[in-house]
């Protein structure tokens, strides 16, 4: 179907001077995993068209999905990932020591998910306020100790939680602040709820790692925009808020860790924040032609993995899957992979097991399923993760299996 490009306005500045970064074509919700009594059904799929404003550089995907379609009961538990718990335990208690944080403090978490952070805190003696709006996933939150309301974060809700509450001296918000459809809002809704001098740290995966490594599967419909450091302080500034500080972190391929507080607050700047700016002037992000080589790169993954898979089969080899990431079906869809490729897929999530893969529609099983199975080859489709797993997989080379990736390219290994 033909869409009006015209009528696409950039979600932060509202320019209309849109142009395409990378447009994989009509694809199935990432986490909308389909159960075995549905699996005679359609998909519902949703033009997945990334594209860059030529005026701030955010680039963005249209909203083509309402959001309560995806988040009021999600699949994602961060608990299941025991790299990512340890990630937030560090953060917590980094962060306490930074700010001085005391039993009179208060931590907010946007999208605090089951508590998988805010649980170090409240270890600590420290409040804390978790704001999640899947419900299913709030109730474990609460089960830990974390106190949570059920609710989209933007500038109301914020209002509202600081005359309940009372306002944060910290903020934190992981890996939220791409899966927003209305940025501004959000981004209004910190600088009114933090105190004059408290502080908010956002992480979220760095574009310039992204098109480094080509990782187009990062690209779903529950990320609406895919963020520069460049793009984001303009949003802060718009506002009233402003970053002091930039830490690079190597979660999810690549990805910042940025401090903001108030435009007042007296908060210096540091090294961190120079040197990430520096990078992506010296990388050319507030250049269009800097996004222009992205979509050749993505065909050529595709056209490796396809290549790989059908020369498998040829060879009456078994290849399956592990990790039933939202950033695999991206790859998977894109690249038109389908179950007599790829047998099935392992996941540790006991919620995703007897599953099938949205629109691939390959088997999720357990991963003592996998080893009954013995591939020979196993695809790890969260390439991020590739270290954790393979050393938690190291049984596979006992029969001879290998594993593989697809991104940034074809390696087995």
């Amino acid at each position: 179907m033909q869409h009006n490009m015209t009528s696409e306005t950039c979600r932060f500045c509202a320019s209309t001077g849109l142009e395409t970064f990378i447009d994989l074509g009509e694809t199935p919700l990432a986490n909308s995993y389909v159960s075995p009594e549905d699996a005679a059904s359609q998909d519902a799929c949703y033009p997945l068209h990334a594209r860059v404003c030529s005026n701030c550089f955010l680039v963005q995907v249209a909203d083509a999905v309402p959001p309560d379609k995806i988040f009021s009961h999600y699949a994602y538990f961060s608990s299941f990932s025991t790299s990512w718990v340890s990630h937030a335990k560090n953060y917590a208690t980094m962060a306490a020591r930074r700010l001085n944080l005391s039993p009179d403090s208060l931590v907010v978490e946007v999208a605090s998910n089951d508590g998988y952070l805010l649980q170090h805190f409240v270890a600590m003696d420290i409040p804390v306020l978790g704001v999640e709006p899947a419900a299913n996933i709030a109730l474990e939150a609460e089960q830990k100790g974390v106190r949570t309301e059920v609710a989209f974060f933007g500038h109301q809700t914020a209002r509202d939680l600081r005359s309940q509450y009372g306002a944060a001296d910290l903020t934190a918000a992981n890996n939220v602040l791409a899966h927003v459809p209305d940025i501004n809002d959000f981004v209004a809704g910190f600088a009114e709820i933090l105190k004059p001098q408290g502080v908010a740290t956002f992480e979220f995966p760095h574009l310039l790692s992204l098109m480094a490594e080509t990782q187009f599967d990062t690209i779903y419909h529950e990320h609406f925009s895919y963020l520069s450091l460049y793009a984001v302080e303009q949003c802060f500034e718009r506002h009233g808020m402003r970053v002091f500080d930039v830490e690079g972190l190597p979660t999810h391929g690549g990805s910042l860790r940025v401090w903001a507080c108030l435009a007042g607050a007296d908060y210096e700047v540091c090294d961190g924040l120079e040197k990430v700016r520096h990078q992506e002037a010296t990388a050319g992000i507030n250049r269009l032609e800097s996004y222009q080589g992205f979509a050749p790169r993505v065909a050529k993954i595709r056209d490796d993995l396809l290549g790989f898979l059908h020369g498998a089969h040829d060879h009456g080899k078994t290849v399956a899957a592990y990790g039933a990431a939202a950033k695999g079906n991206t790859l998977l869809n894109f690249s038109r992979v389908t179950p007599d490729l790829i047998t099935c897929v392992a996941d540790a999530n006991p919620h995703k097991q007897g599953t099938l893969l949205p629109g691939s529609r390959i088997a999720v099983i357990s991963p003592q399923e996998l080893d009954n199975q013995k591939p020979d080859y196993i695809l790890i489709l969260p390439w991020n993760l590739r270290q954790e797993i393979s050393s938690s997989m190291d049984h596979v080379r006992q029969w001879g299996g290998q594993f593989v990736v697809a991104i940034p390219e074809l390696e087995i290994f």
